[in-house]
């Protein structure tokens, strides 16, 4: 086995590798950037070496930095997980070239599928079904836009050299054709630097479903069955699934045989995936090869209860494969889910800021957490902002869609916008539980994924009363015990009053409640309480409610109305995130002081993190309707479309193309039309 393993990236799949690493014996090294100085890789492994600024052009991407700290320190191989330069063909070959074992497949695997295009040329070759396309050297947009019509639309944009859905575009019309692709071009040589496109029929109601192949350098190639992952935003997964549901044993046969046959055309070696877009008349079509570890690895780890990493070691150190074809069982079902730093509700806009809270779900033998984020830790504008990936196994699909709704409600974090309220919907949604899906699922089920939000109800504000409530007991017992005389009434807990009655008034902002008086505001709620011995009695819409509770820091046991619930409630930027059996919500509080807090009016549009603006689409005066597309934004190497609020008039536009944009910029303001 290697003595010493440098890991070539960072967050969960670092963490993933050293761990695995830990339990073989072998020694790591992790890099960082500067930013990443205290993340949790690099406490993890037992050597740790800053390579660069924050940047994965100045960190994560510098092959030969990266060669440099693995020759000083001792490395025999090197793991790169993956994205950054796990598919790199050259720096793969810069590890041969200094000894060091690359831990993945051949330069020439790399290369032969590094290319979409070439890709599909070799796959053709060997008898691969492939989806009707364009995947020659003419990138003019004549020639493109010619394919596209003799294809027959829609078709698909996609970058020969990318992968992760970046570039990626749907293209309904000839005339929508060449904005789609100069956009898919630029997002390709910002990401990938390689601007070449391939053009595909794009198929109505596909699925995404890939197998997990793995071979060594002994003739030795096995699949590990196959994954669903057709549930995508941006062409970016968001759900996985092991084994994929609905499809025939003579169909998954005969997919899984086909990837074995295009593993073996290229001499793969190592961990793989073969990629399939699987049609609703049974008919599947070779898509891509991923020449590196999956990031939803973990559903095929569930279901045959090995560890890939381990075998990637293995294969890397020229062993045989561990197992034959026929000794690797698939036991039950598995999901994953990625839980992500972004907003579901603004087209899932990527959210940065840093982890004020984080709970996590109990891990067990049916649940598992892959995460490289602790509480404290940052959400920054230069990586993937996944907070951690959440997988669920049990023995049927049903019990493991139940093992995954019961741990989303477990999962808590503050401090950044997350997708976690839309994976528990997903997780309900009655198509998925049925099994109708397919890649436009999201859009096709739009109306049920995102309702309206609903108000707050009132036992959440009854939590929300209670807990101020008891936060200023705390205060008052804290003065009294720093008084010279605690026996003061002014220091008393009981609700004591001067010449006044005992009720307090408590005001509250829901926002997502609506002033009638001010429809571009969020709507006030008032609390009254009034203290009666140990209970509280509190008044929300007219209705009274007697409550008790036990605050220790932010875990709040509260009885009301009979009914004890454990809840925690987060205190942030003068908001409470109020968690309990299940649910969450946001509330902003006006306090004593009249420190009110900072109510988001729907009509200003705010940078959500840094980037350049590419394109303005409105003019000052327009009147604009709500969700039409107002500009777009560049940032992490994505193009994020910022869309109206709500209906109104446009009243100042703050940038224009070109221009750089700071995180909290006022980017444009609306005056919303009043009905």
């Amino acid at each position: 086995m290697f003595a010493k393993v440098l890991v070539a990236n960072r967050g969960e799949i670092a963490c993933r590798i050293i761990k695995t690493a830990g339990q073989l014996g072998i020694k790591t090294i992790a890099v960082y950037s500067t930013v990443d100085k205290n993340s949790k890789h690099v406490s993890m492994a037992d050597e740790a070496f800053c390579i660069g600024g924050a940047p994965a052009s100045e960190s994560y991407l510098r092959g030969e930095k990266i060669i440099d700290v693995a020759l000083k320190n001792g490395a025999n191989a090197i793991h790169p997980g993956y994205g950054f330069l796990s598919e790199n063909a050259d720096f793969a070959q810069l590890c041969l070239n200094n000894d060091i074992v690359f831990i993945g497949p051949s330069v020439s695997a790399i290369k032969a599928m590094g290319s979409k295009s070439n890709a599909k040329d070799i796959m053709a070759k060997a008898g691969v079904p492939l989806v009707p396309g364009y995947h020659g050297d003419d990138q003019s947009l004549e020639n493109l836009l010619a394919s596209a019509k003799d294809i027959g639309f829609p078709v698909l944009l996609k970058p020969a050299a990318g992968g992760g859905g970046k570039g990626m575009h749907i293209v309904d019309t000839a005339a929508g054709f060449p904005a789609a692709l100069e956009s898919s071009k630029r997002e390709a040589m910002a990401s990938f630097s390689n601007d070449e496109v391939l053009v595909e029929k794009y198929l109505i109601q596909p699925r995404h479903v890939e197998i997990q192949v793995f071979a060594d350098n002994h003739g030795g190639v096995v699949h590990l069955f196959e994954r669903d992952c057709s549930v995508q935003r941006r062409h970016q997964k968001i759900i996985e699934e092991a084994p994929a549901p609905g499809i025939s044993d003579q169909v998954r046969k005969s997919m899984a045989d086909v990837a074995i046959k295009a593993a073996s055309a290229i001499g793969y070696t190592g961990a793989g995936t073969v990629e399939f877009l699987y049609d609703s008349d049974a008919n599947f079509y070779f898509m891509e090869m991923n020449t590196r570890l999956q990031v939803e690895h973990p559903v095929t780890e569930m279901i045959t209860g090995l560890d890939l990493v381990e075998w990637q070691f293995l294969v890397a150190m020229n062993q045989k494969l561990p197992l034959q074809q026929d000794q690797i069982k698939c036991d039950g079902h598995a999901f994953e889910v990625r839980i992500y730093a972004e907003d579901p509700d603004q087209d899932f806009l990527p959210a940065t800021g840093s982890i004020v809270h984080l709970k996590l779900p109990e891990e067990s033998s049916h649940v598992r957490i892959d995460t490289g984020i602790r509480r404290g830790d940052a959400v920054s504008i230069y990586y993937d902002p996944m907070i951690a990936k959440l997988i669920v196994w049990d023995r049927s699909r049903n019990t493991a869609l139940a093992r995954l709704r019961s741990a989303l409600d477990e999962f808590q974090v503050v401090g950044v916008s997350t997708n976690i309220e839309f994976l528990s919907a997903l997780a309900a949604n009655e198509n998925f539980n049925n099994q109708i899906i397919d890649t436009g699922f999201i859009d096709n089920q739009k109306h049920i994924l995102f309702p309206e939000k609903s108000a707050v109800a009132d036992d959440l504000i009854v939590i929300a009363a209670l807990y101020i409530m008891l936060k200023r007991d705390e205060r008052s017992k804290r003065q009294a015990d720093q008084s010279t005389d605690s026996y003061s009434p002014w220091h008393q807990v009981s609700g004591w009053r001067t010449n006044q009655q005992n009720i307090d008034t408590l005001d509250f902002v829901d926002f997502h409640r609506i002033d009638p008086k001010n429809p571009e505001l969020p709507g006030l709620i008032k609390a009254t309480v009034h203290i009666d011995h140990a209970n509280y009695q509190i008044g929300v819409n007219g209705n009274l409610y007697t409550a008790s509770g036990k605050l220790e820091a932010e875990n709040l046991v509260v009885k009301l109305s009979g009914q004890i619930m454990e809840t925690q409630v987060i205190e942030h930027r003068r908001k409470l995130h109020i968690f309990s059996h299940g649910k969450s919500v946001v509330l902003g509080f006006v306090d004593t002081d009249h420190q009110i807090i900072e109510i988001e009016r729907s009509g200003n549009l705010i940078a959500p993190m840094p980037g350049t603006i590419i394109d303005v689409s409105v003019g000052k005066g327009d009147r604009v309707k709500k969700n039409q597309d107002l500009l777009k934004l560049e940032a992490m190497k994505m193009e994020h479309t910022i869309s109206a609020p709500v209906d109104g008039i446009v009243t100042e536009i703050f940038y224009e193309p070109g221009e750089m944009v700071e995180e909290g910029s006022e980017l444009i303001t609306i005056d919303p039309l009043k009905e």
